[in-house]
């Protein structure tokens, strides 16, 4: 059965930009109440006229979902200004990508925070009233950064692999009740984080576009999918080869140049910090 969007009332992080600006306009024209949270009330108010001009309700909260010991009164803001939450996206998320060895403690923990701890801690807060009015859905956008870890990209892959893990968890978890769960593994996105950066995507690897993500997302809760690769159909491959020998899939990596993709990133990313 097709979950119908249309009239529930969502909840979506890191929504000003990326791929969650599309996701915000995806919702729109599902004529979902989108409640859109991020940093910048700037961004915010851009987000905010797009989904209103695509005829849905908008609800704008600036918040630093770092933050943890505050995450409650988002909570608080969210039941204030939109009432009951049928579906959250966790989609907020940093990257740093550096070599590990220059990675500082102040890198780690922001992309820990933002990727792994804050999806799961503003899901425990929301999670209990979608058990209690027995409708509701968890999206949360990971990567296949986490289903195999990228060289320069560590801390990153590992908050994307909890995030993986902790879905299948909870999805397993919920089985029973009328709360669904979902995660989104996208590759390489032409917008976001890695359109930062001027490195061409490695052979194989291919791009996907950021209405491609948005798409997904709203099919993963429309049809109730436990997991969504967003893609090459050789990335698939890929990580079905991980799951039999890390090994192998260690040299593909190396033959498809993934390895040096993130070192020039890295490179570039500590250039434009010495000149900022």
């Amino acid at each position: 059965m097709i979950q119908s969007i249309a009239g529930k009332t969502v909840v979506l992080t890191g929504a000003s930009g990326g791929i969650g600006l599309y996701i915000a306009r995806a919702l729109a024209k599902e004529q979902a109440t989108v409640v859109s949270i991020s940093r910048s009330i700037q961004r915010l108010e851009t987000v905010d006229a797009e989904v209103k001009a695509l005829g849905s309700k908008s609800i704008i909260i600036p918040f630093d979902l770092t933050n943890l010991q505050e995450l409650p009164v988002l909570g608080q803001q969210i039941n204030q200004l939109a009432g009951s939450v049928d579906i959250l996206i966790n989609n907020a998320a940093v990257e740093t990508c550096q070599a590990f060895k220059n990675s500082s403690l102040a890198d780690n923990q922001s992309m820990l925070l933002t990727n792994l701890q804050a999806p799961i801690e503003l899901t425990r807060l929301l999670l209990p009233n979608m058990i209690r009015q027995g409708i509701g859905h968890i999206v949360n956008i990971a990567s296949l950064a986490g289903k195999k870890g990228t060289p320069y990209n560590s801390i990153y892959s590992a908050s994307k692999a909890g995030l993986i893990m902790w879905s299948d968890a909870i999805r397993q978890e919920l089985s029973g009740t009328q709360v669904g769960v979902s995660m989104i593994c996208p590759g390489y996105v032409s917008a976001g984080m890695f359109l930062r950066t001027t490195v061409p995507v490695p052979k194989f690897a291919g791009i996907s576009t950021p209405s491609e993500v948005a798409i997904a997302t709203i099919k993963a809760i429309q049809h109730n999918k436990a997991e969504v690769i967003v893609g090459s159909s050789f990335s698939r491959i890929l990580y079905a080869v991980e799951q039999l020998s890390p090994e192998f899939a260690d040299a593909i990596y190396r033959w498809m140049g993934v390895a040096k993709l993130n070192q020039k990133r890295a490179e570039n990313q500590r250039h434009t910090e010495k000149l900022v």
